[in-house]
């Protein structure tokens, strides 16, 4: 494990996929969570409350899979 995070630095292309990866990450979660807990959401508000921890929860899973991608992404040795 602590290999992976050594101290070998990515290429600019690498580095900004890795950010925007983590901001998408960030986005997606947070969108997840406002559905689950928002009632005020005027798309979603003929959703009964089922429906809307459901889909909350697709965002949220979808979230989690795009961190675990980021993280495990091979660096260049690696390939």
């Amino acid at each position: 494990m602590l290999n992976k995070f050594s101290n070998k630095q990515r290429s600019p292309t690498r580095r900004f996929l890795f950010i925007l990866g983590g901001a998408l990450f960030i986005s997606i979660t947070v969108c997840g969570v406002l559905i689950i807990f928002w009632d005020g959401i005027p798309l979603f508000n003929t959703l009964s409350q089922y429906q809307r921890y459901a889909f909350g929860g697709v965002f949220v899973i979808y979230g989690i899979l795009r961190f675990i991608r980021i993280i495990n992404t091979p660096t260049i040795d690696e390939q």
